[in-house]
């Protein structure tokens, strides 16, 4: 997987970061490991797929660390989080 990043780390993509502030009673926080971050890029690649699943509140991704963090109403469709991890060009390795 070839790099996006500038010599400074940042994207070149200036793609705008999704990020969503709702409080649901019912919500579900799950930490994920993933492999294969490692720019900002790849923080809005993951972002965007996996904001798009039905259930999914919010994603908050650590680049650095490996984490993807997914709050979800109720419990989370794993399967479904891998999948979509891995349509971005990412792979999940399990719960972190």
């Amino acid at each position: 997987m070839g790099s996006c990043c500038t010599p400074d780390n940042s994207c070149h993509t200036n793609a705008a970061e999704a990020t969503t502030a709702t409080a649901v009673a019912d919500a579900t926080t799950t930490v994920y490991a993933v492999t294969g971050m490692t720019c900002g890029h790849c923080k809005t690649a993951i972002t965007n797929s996996v904001s798009a699943l039905d259930g999914v509140i919010s994603v908050d991704v650590d680049v650095a660390g490996g984490l993807v963090t997914v709050t979800t109403g109720g419990a989370p469709d794993d399967a479904a989080i891998a999948a979509a991890v891995d349509d971005a060009g990412y792979e999940l390795t399990g719960r972190a």
